[in-house]
């Protein structure tokens, strides 16, 4: 079944925002290393940003300065805010939760960054 739902997306003008919502519906959210990664048509899937579950993050060379990870334990939801919007930036964003040796990802919600 599906563990990961993503929501947030949509169409936005160059230099707009977002923010990109994920819940997990499994309470080892709580002790998961969560990530967003995306994937543009014709290209590989590449890491957007991720968060510890103690709250240490990394980020995509391409989104730093623009992008933040936040993640909130109490809702069992990962964030992505998004300034700053490119046209490189459209793509699928997907969720992924990564714990121990398990891994699982979202489905994906499209962002697409267009005038």
């Amino acid at each position: 079944q599906v563990q990961l739902v993503e929501s947030g997306g949509g169409l936005v003008q160059p230099g707009g925002s977002l923010r990109l919502s994920c819940v997990d519906s499994r309470t080892i959210f709580r002790v998961s290393t969560m990530g967003w990664y995306r994937q543009a048509p014709g290209n590989q899937r590449e890491l957007v940003a991720i968060i510890t579950k103690g709250g240490s993050t990394n980020y995509g060379d391409s989104v730093k300065g623009r992008f933040t990870i936040s993640r909130d334990n109490a809702k069992n939801t990962v964030y992505l805010q998004m300034n700053n919007l490119k046209p490189e930036d459209t793509a699928k964003y997907y969720c992924n939760r990564k714990v121990f040796t398990e891994e699982a990802w979202g489905q994906g919600t499209l962002v697409t960054v267009s005038s």
